[in-house]
């Protein structure tokens, strides 16, 4: 029950907000000039593997929390989760506050990807 749910959860995020990956970006670039690597994913699925340096802030709570890591509005973010919704929707969220270089890298799989070229 629990599973179907959080399936239906994911597909509408995807639905409403989108979960494609930001095109034309140079992600490894990014991440070499310091931007910040944020897995939005839950801590249980972080646990179970991310993207080397990347820090763990749940999309859900991502407006709370990113200050800690990310004080200066111009510093570089490269989000990633599942499939790209959340990330998405955590997109949305950082450039509602003022946040000018977000990137929506969609899921870890596409970050490994991205990484390896």
């Amino acid at each position: 029950m629990k599973i179907g749910m959080v399936v239906a959860i994911m597909g509408l995020l995807n639905f409403i907000f989108g979960g494609n990956a930001d095109k034309g970006v140079d992600i490894p670039a990014l991440i070499q000039e310091g931007a910040l690597v944020v897995d939005v994913r839950s801590p249980g699925e972080f646990s179970g593997g991310h993207i080397e340096g990347a820090v763990n802030i749940p999309y859900d709570v991502i407006s709370r929390e990113i200050e800690k890591h990310a004080s200066e509005k111009d510093r570089p973010i490269i989000l990633y989760c599942h499939s790209g919704a959340r990330a998405s929707a955590a997109k949305k969220s950082l450039v509602q506050m003022g946040y000018a270089q977000v990137v929506n890298a969609a899921s870890l799989r596409n970050m490994r990807k991205i990484l390896e070229q």
